[in-house]
C-alpha cells in the first residue's frame, strides 16, 4: 500500500510547483478580475510611494498573487476538507469585516482605530494560516507574515488614514475599487 504510485499526487504536486514559479501579474490575470487588478497595482504603487522602495512594493504584491492563486489551485482542486472549509468561511467573513472597516475609516474622518484594524487582521493572519498551514510550505506562510506585516505597522496605517495624507490619492483609487468589488459581491 506505500509504494502505490498516485499520478493525482504527483499531478498536484506538480502544478504546486509550477505555480510558484510563475505566479505574477500576466499569470495572475487568469485568476484575479479587473477591480481586484487594480487595487493590486494602487497597491503596489501605494506601497512603493511609502517606502520609496520599488523592490519591496514588488515584493509585497507578487506575494500577494502568490497567495491568492495558490488558494485558489487549493479551492479548484478541491484540497480543502469540510473542516477547512469552515475555517474558510471564518476567513472570508473576516476578511468582509476588515474591508468594511478600511472603507468606513477611509469615508468617515476621525474614526480610524489603530488598534482595531491590527487586531482584526491579525486574527484574519491567524484563520488564514489556519486554513492553508496543512497544505502550503512554510515559505508561503512567511509571505503571507511579510504581507501583512506590511500591512499592519503602525506608522503605515497612521499615514494612511491622516486626513492629509500625500497617499490619499492612491487609498481613495483603492478603496474605491474595493467598494465597487463588495456592492458586486466579489470580496
Amino acid at each position: 500500500m506505500g509504494d502505490t504510485f498516485r499520478a493525482r499526487e504527483i499531478s498536484l504536486k506538480a502544478q504546486k510547483k509550477l505555480l510558484s514559479k510563475i505566479s505574477n501579474k500576466s499569470m495572475a490575470k487568469n485568476f484575479i478580475d479587473d477591480t481586484h487588478a487594480n487595487i493590486l497595482d494602487n497597491m503596489y504603487n501605494l506601497a512603493k510611494a511609502y517606502t520609496g522602495n520599488k523592490k519591496e512594493a514588488e515584493k509585497i504584491v507578487k506575494n500577494i498573487i502568490k497567495i491568492i492563486v495558490k488558494i485558489d489551485f487549493l479551492s479548484r482542486n478541491k484540497l480543502f476538507s469540510e473542516a477547512d472549509l469552515k475555517v474558510a468561511d471564518q476567513l472570508k467573513d473576516k476578511f468582509t469585516t476588515i474591508v468594511k472597516t478600511v472603507i468606513s475609516f477611509f469615508e468617515v474622518d476621525f474614526t480610524f482605530d489603530k488598534n482595531f484594524l491590527t487586531k482584526n487582521v491579525n486574527d484574519c493572519r491567524a484563520i488564514l494560516k489556519d486554513l492553508v498551514g496543512n497544505h502550503l510550505s512554510d515559505k508561503t506562510l512567511g509571505r503571507i507574515d511579510h504581507v501583512l506585516d506590511f500591512f499592519t505597522d503602525s506608522a503605515f496605517l497612521e499615514e494612511m488614514f491622516k486626513t492629509d495624507s500625500q497617499h490619499r490619492p492612491l487609498l481613495q483609487s483603492i478603496i474605491g475599487d474595493m467598494s465597487k468589488a463588495f456592492d458586486e459581491g466579489r470580496i
